[in-house]
């Protein structure tokens, strides 16, 4: 048998990880003096009471060499062969620390999925279905390095506060972006991100032009899956989503998920994107 295991960032639901038999990784929050495990011992919901009530900053950290030698020295030896789906090397030195630690074993092999969220838990479904269905990690790995490029990624942020805060955007673009109602859409291209479309106008009517904007009019699209990935988002405005999704093709499976804790520290309330894969 086949383990695939993945970074916390890949924002698959429980149910999901459990029925696949996916073992995940967190990746760390410190807040203030005491640092956190993504999922374990801290949810989105903190996250929003330490910025929103105490004013603290939530940082993240990546897991480190020592954690993935850890786990890799005990699933090694229990396992045919285990595979690791990092979020984008771009974005953490978690896939650096993966490697170094898997190079000490023969059968742990690290994949970089060159994206975030549900864009790369895009590829830890896909893995995770292949080890079911027989595929060699030799196998299963060159598939996903080939659908590592059509994952397409992005996310429509409310407010710039939380990347302001983190030191990811400045305090006149998040003032100016607050006054004018700008909602930017966050684009993951070649795994670095990158400001995409600016829309304008209450969260409601912007998301819908946003969901148009991506997927009406395609003939490349992927229909077998897509995720949609909130961090706190109105549930009507979350059901008028999922409609308006549903509109623009034939999807076999539109998947719900929720942020966790890495993503959230970052993109704040009211943040949601479309993850769906490409045919080429």
């Amino acid at each position: 048998m086949i383990k695939i295991t993945a970074d916390s960032t890949c924002d698959l639901s429980p149910e999901i990880i459990e029925s696949l038999g996916i073992q995940i990784v967190p990746l760390h929050i410190v807040v203030g003096d005491k640092t956190f495990d993504d999922g374990v011992n801290i949810k989105p919901e903190d996250i929003f009471r330490y910025t929103e009530e105490e004013g603290i900053h939530c940082k993240t950290a990546a897991a480190n060499l020592f954690e993935y030698t850890n786990l890799f020295q005990e699933l090694s030896s229990q396992y045919e062969a285990v595979i690791h789906i990092n979020i984008s090397s771009e974005f953490s030195s978690s896939h650096q620390n993966a490697k170094m630690a898997a190079a000490e074993f023969d059968n742990v092999y690290v994949v970089d999925s060159r994206n975030l969220s549900t864009g790369s838990g895009h590829l830890v479904m896909d893995a995770a279905l292949m080890a079911k269905e027989g595929y060699s990690a030799e196998e299963i790995c060159r598939k996903l390095e080939e659908t590592a490029a059509k994952v397409e990624a992005s996310f429509v942020i409310d407010k710039l506060d939380y990347l302001h805060k983190g030191g990811r955007c400045s305090g006149l673009e998040a003032f100016g972006a607050k006054l004018l109602q700008i909602k930017p859409c966050i684009e993951v291209v070649d795994g670095k991100m990158q400001v995409g479309k600016k829309y304008r106008g209450n969260l409601a009517r912007c998301l819908d032009n946003y969901v148009k904007d991506r997927l009406s009019g395609r003939t490349d699209i992927d229909y077998s899956r897509i995720f949609i990935t909130y961090s706190s988002i109105p549930e009507d405005v979350l059901e008028k989503v999922k409609e308006s999704v549903a509109s623009f093709g034939p999807f076999e499976e539109i998947i719900v998920t929720r942020a966790g804790c890495t993503i959230t520290s970052h993109c704040g309330p009211n943040t949601l994107g479309i993850l769906f894969k490409r045919k080429e």
